[in-house]
């Protein structure tokens, strides 16, 4: 018998600063009921997908701290968790996280149908600087106001009513990153589920790349590391035009063997979804992608042991 697991992507379109979370999170509510009633049994809505992308602005402690979140779930988000348990949906919410010793973080939880959090990351690859660029409108200042992720790539299983897929979360940047993909393929992973919003022009204050380049960028992130890991991958954007600045959408559902099943078409609120046969990643797995016959990690330390490019001397 199959082990089929329904999968959308909620895409959201801009949140702006001067949203309300009770907005947003109608916003958030509308599209889980909108992709449970096409049959989704896991929904992945976006990084930071409860406020406005803060860190392009430099901020004070006051107005920092009014976008993290102490607890999750809290009374300010409960009625999204309370209609999914409800409608016996699960869902991959990206957040802004602060914890009880005071450290923040970019942070993903999974959740399963039940209400309970089957896992949590904390993103691993932060862009941008501590810093603010002098002279540019919008910042990149996630070094600032996040800590690199402490949990590591931990897989985790779904529940038996999703069949039982172990399963994997990254957030944004972490998509773009070979590595944390074969931290999870070395797991078995079988389902990948990321969020991201990611600007549609440089976000380092460059000028060589625009959003039709970071869009295929994207794409190409999931597709080839579902391919290279043999799992079924959704990214999802947060898109659109938020506070003045452009974020690109291109949300994708990917198979095990690196084809976009489903694509969104727009740049605001949208739900896609695909019909995922976990048994798919077999293929991979188990021929040109089989580790066990295959890998020889005493070549790899490199990847490990070094951080910057040191190219072989003239």
């Amino acid at each position: 018998m199959p082990r089929i697991l329904t999968l959308a992507g909620a895409q959201t379109g801009p949140i702006q600063r001067a949203d309300s979370r009770a907005r947003t999170l109608d916003r958030l509510i509308a599209l889980l009921e909108r992709a449970a009633k096409d049959g989704a049994q896991c929904v992945v809505f976006p990084e930071l997908a409860l406020t406005t992308f803060f860190p392009r602005w430099l901020l004070s402690e006051a107005e920092l701290d009014a976008c993290f979140e102490t607890s999750m779930p809290n009374p300010d988000c409960q009625a999204l968790f309370d209609r999914a348990r409800e409608l016996r949906v699960g869902f991959y919410l990206g957040f802004a996280e602060r914890t009880e010793a005071g450290k923040r973080f970019n942070t993903a939880i999974t959740v399963g149908p039940d209400g309970a959090i089957l896992g949590k990351y904390r993103k691993v690859h932060l862009p941008g600087s501590v810093e603010p660029r002098e002279g540019d409108r919008f910042q990149q200042l996630e070094k600032r106001y996040f800590e690199y992720g402490d949990l590591g790539f931990p897989a985790f299983r779904g529940p038996a009513e999703w069949n039982r897929p172990v399963m994997g979360m990254l957030v944004c940047n972490d998509r773009r990153w070979p590595e944390a993909w074969r931290c999870y393929g070395l797991q078995g992973v079988e389902v990948m589920l990321m969020g991201y919003n990611s600007a549609a022009y440089d976000p380092n204050g460059g000028t060589t790349e625009g959003a039709e380049l970071r869009t295929f960028h994207s794409t190409l992130a999931a597709q080839s590391n579902a391919y290279m890991n043999a799992t079924w991958a959704v990214s999802v954007a947060k898109a659109g035009v938020e506070d003045g600045s452009g974020l690109i959408g291109g949300s994708v559902i990917v198979s095990p063997d690196g084809i976009v099943v489903a694509q969104a078409r727009t740049l605001e609120d949208e739900v896609i979804l695909a019909e995922c046969d976990l048994d798919a990643c077999r293929q991979g797995k188990e021929k040109m992608f089989n580790f066990a016959a295959h890998r020889r990690p005493e070549h790899y330390r490199r990847i490990v042991e070094q951080v910057g490019a040191t190219p072989p001397a003239d």
